[in-house]
């Protein structure tokens, strides 16, 4: 998914927040488990990629 916005990196509908956010980091994307595909479709979760951002450790 591309950014619309030049100064914003690009996120995916399953991303908790931009990419480089402190407190996130990259993870696999639970809807497909990294593959990028749901059956023959591409993951509209992960953009395709596999990967999401997601929120790390934290209290």
């Amino acid at each position: 998914m591309a950014s619309q916005d030049g100064d914003k990196p690009a996120t995916n509908p399953g991303d908790v927040a931009p990419p480089g956010t402190p407190g996130t980091g990259e993870d696999l994307c639970p809807a497909c488990q990294g593959k990028g595909t749901i059956g023959a479709a591409r993951c509209e979760s992960c953009g395709g990629t596999g990967k999401v951002v997601a929120g790390i450790g934290g209290g």
